[in-house]
């Protein structure tokens, strides 16, 4: 298994969505971001002189921007996944046979769609992990 040793461009970057039970390549994706975030709990007592805390639960969250095409079956799923329950996520920033590969399940908890008369149609998706995010070395 390689190790990513090196940075790479994200023009390669992959994210493939659950569609009936098949992980499938979202298209035209523009760009995404994955955020993860730990909670604290604060144990200080009264007498100490600082504050101290130990890790609680975490979590990851995301959003993704695409051009918008209607027949992308991923892209799709991704629109009919408002009130949807979790459905999986592969994400790869650098392509799917280099770096890194991020996944879990996500809820779709925001579908955006903008249009300018200069510019292409696109679509914004947001998402809220459910359970752990998980990463793989390609």
């Amino acid at each position: 298994m390689a190790v990513n040793t090196t940075t790479y461009t994200g023009e390669t970057g992959v994210i493939k969505y659950d569609v009936s039970g098949t992980p499938t390549a979202v298209a035209e994706v523009r760009s995404f971001t994955v955020d993860q975030e730990q909670a604290t709990v604060e144990t200080t007592k009264m007498g100490d002189t600082s504050r101290t805390y130990l890790p609680s639960l975490a979590q990851f969250s995301g959003s993704m921007d695409v051009f918008f095409r209607d027949n992308d079956d991923a892209a799709n799923a991704l629109f009919a996944g408002i009130g949807a329950g979790a459905a999986t996520v592969e994400i790869y920033p650098s392509g799917v046979s280099t770096g890194i590969k991020l996944s879990g399940e996500i809820i779709v908890t925001g579908h955006s769609i903008t249009s300018n008369f200069d510019g292409m149609v696109e679509a914004s998706v947001s998402f809220q992990g459910s359970g752990a995010l998980t990463k793989a070395d390609l």
